[in-house]
């Protein structure tokens, strides 16, 4: 067993690296660049949701508030006619990526900290860099890209964003592991 306190470099190096290769897949690469469209008649759209006054949150419609409801004609007929809308609405504001971006590298610390966790419960002191590479990645991967399928599984999200995403997570994991296993401790 390895003290988590000894792991303290390659858990914030590591989320150093994961943030700015991140910065490279999303600035640089751009492969995320068309996953979300542009509305037809967004102004209207905009007016329309201003003038409703909707607060931020999470919304769909047709909406249920119970299973009962799912057999209800009225409900049924919403649904038949179309379209079912999944809408996250956020309050206007000035675009600012600061505090998205602090989240964003909180994370990485996180699943970091939990990679070094496990690795520090299963893996030995002077541990093969590959036994690390392989316990540091598998978590780092769970972390990173497995919470993405439900997006496209429960809230229709196309499975091209869905994989993106995990092709990054993939890649996030893999420069992980590669660091916990170049810095791991020796005796």
């Amino acid at each position: 067993m390895v003290s988590l306190l000894a792991l303290w470099v390659p858990i914030v190096l590591s989320a150093v690296i994961l943030f700015l290769a991140s910065w490279l897949l999303h600035m640089i690469v751009g492969h995320h660049r068309n996953d979300l469209g542009k509305l037809p008649q967004e102004d209207a759209i905009l007016d329309a949701l201003r003038a409703a006054q909707v607060a931020p949150g999470d919304y769909m419609a047709p909406h249920v508030s119970s299973p009962a409801q799912m057999r209800d004609p009225q409900f049924l007929e919403k649904k038949r006619r179309g379209p079912t809308v999944l809408l996250t609405l956020s309050a206007g504001a000035e675009f600012s990526m600061g505090k998205p971006l602090a989240q964003w590298f909180l994370y990485l610390l996180i699943v970091m900290l939990i990679s070094a966790y496990v690795a520090s419960r299963t893996l030995v002191l002077g541990a093969p860099y590959l036994a690390v590479f392989r316990v540091v990645g598998t978590v780092a991967f769970m972390g990173l890209a497995l919470g993405h399928p439900h997006q496209s599984i429960w809230w229709q999200r196309r499975w091209s964003s869905t994989i993106k995403y995990m092709i990054d997570g993939l890649i996030y994991a893999l420069l992980a592991a590669g660091v916990f296993g170049w810095l791991w401790p020796r005796p």
